[in-house]
Parts: C-alpha cells; structure tokens; sequence
C-alpha cells in the first residue's frame, strides 16, 4: 500500500493543480474529496494541473462519507495536517498506506474529521506565521513520509 494525500473540499485549483503535479512527479495517489470550491471538472482541473493531470492517480468522492467509507475499508490511517496539532510531523512514523490529509485552504477540516485522524501532525514555525500555503505542507509532508518508508 502507498502513501496517499487527502484533499478536503480544497478551496483554490491552483493549489489542487500545484498538489497533482507534485504528487504524479513523485507517484502519490491523491483524494480529491468533494464539494470543491471550484470547478471540479475535468477541463478545469487540466487547467489547474497542466498536462501533469493525465500522469496523477486521481480519486473523486463525492462526499467525506464516501471517502471515509472507501478509507476504513483500506485499512489505511488518517493522518491529519493541522495548525491545532501538537505533535510535529518529523516526530510521527509514517506507514505504507497512511492518507496524509490536508483541509480547507479557508477553513481546515470540521470537528468531527479531527476525531477520526489516526493522529494529527503539525509543521513546527519559528516566524509566527499561522499557517504554511497547503500545497507547501503537502509536500513537506509527502517528503518526509517518503523518506521514512525509503
């Protein structure tokens, strides 16, 4: 099982765009969990990811539940980026088959997606910023997973 990254109801296609094209560069599957706050279809998201969209192993659902329902029949862990974690992600054991997820680039994720994550990781600032551009953390992120599990 690989590393995948969970897109919660993202708010700009341009980060979508800069997450797909980094993610089919380095062969991570992305979940693109639905509503989005922009056009979803296939000619705007080739807009947004350029021709790097053909290359991205790309998964629609339609809602949280039909994610969560795909997800826990996986067996594969929640792994949440949030501003409101303590634990940072350098300091977690990443597995195969963890679904790193990232929120809303306005709002984060609900409540309720906060109580099923696994864990919730956390990228340290020294700068006192809130919080990093959501394409960023992903990355960052993904990089680390992948040097974990090699």
């Amino acid at each position: 099982m690989d590393l995948r990254i969970a897109l919660y109801q993202p708010d700009i296609a341009g980060n979508t765009g800069t997450i797909l094209r980094m993610a089919a560069c380095l062969g991570i599957a992305i979940d693109l969990i639905e509503p989005a706050g922009f056009d979803v279809s296939d000619r705007a998201l080739k807009r947004a990811g350029m021709d790097y969209l053909e290359m991205a192993a790309l998964t629609r659902h339609i809602d949280f539940d039909r994610f969560e329902d795909w997800r826990q029949s996986e067996g594969r862990r929640l792994v949440l980026l949030s501003t409101k974690a303590t634990l940072p992600y350098t300091d977690f054991r990443f597995q195969a088959g963890d679904v790193v997820m990232v929120g809303r680039e306005s709002a984060g994720v609900p409540g309720h997606v906060h109580d099923l994550a696994f864990e919730r990781l956390i990228i340290p600032m020294r700068g006192g910023g809130r919080s990093l551009n959501v394409a960023l953390s992903a990355a960052m992120v993904a990089g680390e997973a992948m040097r974990q599990l090699g």
